[in-house]
Order: C-alpha cells, then sequence, then structure tokens
C-alpha cells in the first residue's frame, strides 16, 4: 500500500514545491498554485461540469437500474444469466471505439449531440451501469423479495406501494455504495469526454490535458485536488458499507 502511495506523494510534493532539480527533496515549499488553481474560474467551470455530468449519469442509472432489477429478481428471475452478460458489454467495447460510434450517430442533421453535457451523459451511463446494477443486485439477493412482497400483498399493499415503503429502504447500502464508487470512477473518466464533448463542455480531465503544457507544478495540483474528492468518496463508500 505504501509503495502504491509513492507516486501520489511524489506529485503531491511538486504541486508545493518551488522547484525541485537539484535534490531528492524539493528545494522549497509554496502553495501558490493550489492558490491560482481554487481562484481560476476556468478549473472551477471544469470541476462543477464533472460533478454535474456524473450526478446526472448516476440519477439516470438509479432511475432505470433499480426498477430493472426489481422486476428481473421478483418477476423473471430466469432473466439473470441474461442481465449477468448484458451489463458486461460496456467492457467489450473500448472507450475509443464507442465513441466513434456514437460520433457517428449523433453528429448528423436529424439528432446533433456532440459537443453537449447530454451525449456525455449517455456514455456515462454506460460506464457506470456495470457497477451500478452489480452492486443493487448483490443487495437485492439478499433480500427475500417473494416472502416480502407476499407479505405487503395480504397487508393490502400494491407491488407498486411495496416497492417503495419496503423494497427500496432495504436497498439502501448498495444505493449508496454503488453512488459512491461510480461518482469515483466517473469523475475520473478521459476518453469520451475528450472525444465527444472537448473544450465544448470542458470536464476536470479534459482540463487538465489541455493545461499539460502550462506547469508541471499546476498540473500537479490539479491532479491531487480532483484525486482527493475521488479518495473522499472512496472513503465515504468504505465507511457506509462498514456502518450497514
Amino acid at each position: 500500500m505504501s509503495i502504491m502511495m509513492l507516486p501520489l506523494l511524489g506529485t503531491l510534493l511538486y504541486s508545493i514545491s518551488t522547484s525541485w532539480s537539484s535534490g531528492m527533496l524539493p528545494d522549497g515549499v509554496t502553495f501558490k498554485w493550489y492558490k491560482i488553481l481554487f481562484v481560476e474560474h476556468r478549473f472551477l467551470q471544469a470541476m462543477m461540469n464533472s460533478i454535474m455530468v456524473c450526478l446526472g449519469a448516476l440519477i439516470l442509472t438509479l432511475i432505470l437500474v433499480v426498477p430493472t432489477a426489481f422486476i428481473v429478481f421478483y418477476y423473471f428471475p430466469f432473466l439473470k444469466p441474461f442481465m449477468n452478460f448484458i451489463i458486461l458489454l460496456p467492457f467489450a467495447v473500448p472507450p475509443v471505439v464507442s465513441s466513434v460510434g456514437l460520433l457517428q450517430i449523433f453528429s448528423n442533421d436529424v439528432i446533433t449531440l456532440t459537443g453537449t453535457p447530454w451525449i456525455l451523459l449517455g456514455a456515462y451511463f454506460t460506464v457506470a451501469l456495470p457497477f451500478s446494477y452489480r452492486a443493487i443486485a448483490n443487495n437485492m439477493a439478499n433480500l427475500n423479495l417473494q416472502d416480502m412482497l407476499d407479505a405487503a400483498h395480504l397487508l393490502g399493499a400494491s407491488t407498486f406501494r411495496a416497492f417503495f415503503t419496503i423494497v427500496l429502504p432495504n436497498l439502501k447500502t448498495g444505493l449508496m455504495i454503488s453512488l459512491f464508487l461510480s461518482f469515483s470512477l466517473l469523475i475520473g473518466e478521459f476518453v469520451f469526454a475528450n472525444i465527444l464533448v472537448g473544450t465544448r463542455f470542458e470536464t476536470v480531465q479534459v482540463y487538465l490535458f489541455n493545461m499539460k503544457a502550462r506547469s508541471g507544478h499546476f498540473s500537479s495540483a490539479v491532479v491531487v485536488s480532483y484525486f482527493l474528492v475521488i479518495m473522499l468518496m472512496t472513503i465515504l463508500a468504505g465507511q457506509w458499507g462498514k456502518k450497514q
């Protein structure tokens, strides 16, 4: 674990160094780069764009995945192997190939979504889908849905009401873990963002790519900043899982 942290530690030290070229340690320490970073409108806008599109993709994922998982587990359990195959398809197609296909489909005169956050929302949905479905499906597999819904029906509740008042509260752990982990993954995504929207809807990863020639110290500050966001979400997911 300590070895894996060495690159991040080196990036952190470089981001707070005045210069680092003549020894094992920086020549001096300064927080100038962070002061510049956190008052730069372009960086703040890129971070906001990343957060907005990630949250939008996660909301879309939950709206589609949770009812789908419930229908499969309760009404059509024989479809579980088929769903397990479907959710693995995003891993079978590299993001570069998917991006080229999306550009060809959504760059025509009828539907033009390239360069907008909407196409990125759909692409991020495919990235988050396997992780969200697997977390929710694992949580749902631990519930005795048949007996739970039968008891609700005997008490006069409809399936719709039982789903919202009984099933969803019991899926809280799976939902929260899938949200935290998927957010950590999506905010670091670069290929879809760079190819599909680029600077027209600049995310923090695209911003980092465009700023690579500005200053190594500045780029390191950007890397450390968004890594801290990812680390925070991962820690929250782990703590939530332990608590539950």
